[in-house]
């Protein structure tokens, strides 16, 4: 009798959470922040999402709005599929993910529509094309389909955040060298450009932004060994 009492015994809870539950900020999910901020980067270390590096980055604010566009899109998609993914099947779990992230971004480009219609249309169809980008694509393929909900939003943000960090680090150094200039305001001072000083236009050309993510993978590289390819 005794041991069937201890067998049916109800654990402790904490705000109906079980103690032996993973907390939600633990060291595995925290991780799902940082590693794609640099171990794990989906630019500079997986080498995805190079598009975008190359197309909106000759100014921050178009970055920084792509940046949270992804995120918003990466972060549902991710936490819908996770919800989905025992009810999906196999055979058409692609056409599943496409509709769901094209819904996403669907939805995102009609929010900018509204309250940023500038800039919505010098992102032009590069919202649009989020739709395909191998990052999403890749993290619900790679980890929607296999984890909970909250692990999957944590690595929608995660990998979002760092796909974002470099669009605006690019970004920052093509503006301010190309043109003088961050979020269109003059930034290098006109004593500077009378002591003969002038605009790196070559900044504000597409080969840049490779070359500056190049730099970037460099830098990075450099700093973390681990990172770097064994023959």
């Amino acid at each position: 009798m005794e041991e069937n009492k201890k067998t049916t015994e109800i654990k402790p809870t904490v705000l109906f959470v079980n103690k032996e539950r993973e907390p939600l900020f633990s060291k595995k999910n925290r991780k799902l922040l940082s590693d794609p901020m640099d171990d794990n980067n989906p630019i500079t270390v997986q080498v995805l999402g190079i598009c975008s590096a190359l197309a909106i980055t000759v100014q921050l604010k178009p970055a920084i709005v792509m940046s949270i566009s992804v995120m918003a899109v990466m972060a549902a998609s991710n936490v819908i599929i996770s919800l989905l993914r025992d009810l999906i099947p196999n055979r058409i779990r692609i056409i599943v993910q496409l509709v769901v992230v094209a819904s996403m971004v669907i939805l995102v480009d009609q929010v900018l529509r509204a309250y940023a219609y500038d800039v919505s249309k010098e992102l032009s169809i590069f919202i649009g094309l989020i739709i395909t980008n191998c990052i999403v694509m890749g993290r619900l393929e790679a980890f929607a389909l296999g984890n909970g909900v909250w692990k999957s939003f944590l690595d929608g943000i995660g990998n979002a955040a760092g796909y974002g960090f470099i669009l605006i680090l690019v970004a920052f150094f093509r503006e301010l060298l190309g043109s003088g200039k961050l979020f269109g305001f003059q930034v290098i001072p006109d004593a500077i450009y009378s002591l003969g000083y002038v605009n790196n236009g070559l900044m504000l050309l597409s080969p840049m932004a490779l070359i500056t993510v190049g730099i970037i993978i460099w830098i990075q590289r450099s700093r973390n060994r681990t990172l770097i390819e064994k023959n």
